[in-house]
């Protein structure tokens, strides 16, 4: 049988790329491939903020009580109804349906590409406001993360509910948390992708606060793009640089966004607001 060199070497190349691209990221980005995304907000209707009003309101009269109910409730969800929220029943319960017809609000538009960098590392390189995911290296081997201000380490894979902020999706988490006699730093980022497996999702989050817990930086950013051929983009349509972002300590104020935090899916249970917090 006579075979066709340069088709099957077009085909040896193309299962060498494949197996070379961490697990982590398989059916989400693909090497050196663009993809258009989409840096957002997660948002109820407004007609919420009137019963967000009536549960702040409620918090500042018993603030330790507020606190304590807070810290029981599931992360990442609305807290469960308890009279002193300051709402009644029916209240609580048009609350909850406002809260389920929240939607994803695109901000900015953005590309993501994920590439191979020196020493078999990766990066997901970002343009524009997620400029600052690609400060961090991804080593498939450790399964880590690098970034300026130290390692990600994996921690508790992602399963958030569907009532969280961001809604039901699954993923990979890695954070760095430090402490020391100036302050703590956090920094997070994961990957995942939502139900229905239409979109995948990158959200990360940097923290910094003084050793008296008064916080100096919280950054947050959440990206949505589309799976498979219908995200990805041609050379052309792409803003991307041949080389990943520099890599400056984040300090920046905070971006309208999901909060990453310990997990990607944050808690507007603290009390329910119109806008996610993490």
């Amino acid at each position: 049988m006579k075979l066709h060199l340069p088709l099957l070497a077009t085909a040896l190349v193309s299962l060498v790329s494949a197996a070379e691209t961490p697990k982590i990221f398989a059916g989400l980005l693909t090497k050196d491939i663009p993809v258009a995304g989409q840096v957002g907000i997660v948002l109820p209707p407004p007609e919420i903020d009137k019963y967000v009003a009536k549960v702040e309101a409620a918090a500042r009269l018993d603030a330790k009580w507020f606190r304590e109910f807070s810290a029981q409730a599931q992360p990442g969800v609305p807290l469960p109804y308890h009279e002193k929220l300051g709402l009644t029943k029916e209240e609580y319960d048009e609350y909850r349906k406002l809260w389920a017809q929240r939607e994803f609000k695109s901000l900015k538009s953005v590309t993501l590409m994920l590439r191979e960098t020196l020493g078999g590392l990766w990066i997901i390189q970002a343009s524009g406001e997620a400029s600052s995911i690609a400060n961090l290296r991804y080593d498939a081997k450790a399964d880590t993360f690098t970034s300026p201000n130290g390692e990600l380490k994996r921690i508790e894979d992602v399963k958030a509910d569907a009532d969280s902020i961001l809604g039901a999706w699954t993923g990979g988490e890695w954070k760095f948390e430090e402490e020391t006699t100036l302050g703590k730093t956090k920094e997070n980022l994961a990957v995942g992708r939502f139900e229905g497996n239409k979109y995948g999702l990158v959200v990360y989050r940097f923290q910094e606060a003084t050793s008296e817990g008064k916080r100096v930086v919280d950054k947050s950013i959440a990206v949505r793009f589309e799976l498979g051929k219908a995200g990805q983009l041609k050379p052309t349509e792409t803003p991307l640089p041949n080389k990943a972002a520099p890599a400056p300590k984040p300090a920046s104020k905070p971006t309208p966004a999901s909060k990453p935090a310990s997990k990607p899916a944050s808690k507007p249970a603290s009390k329910p607001a119109s806008k996610p917090k993490r």
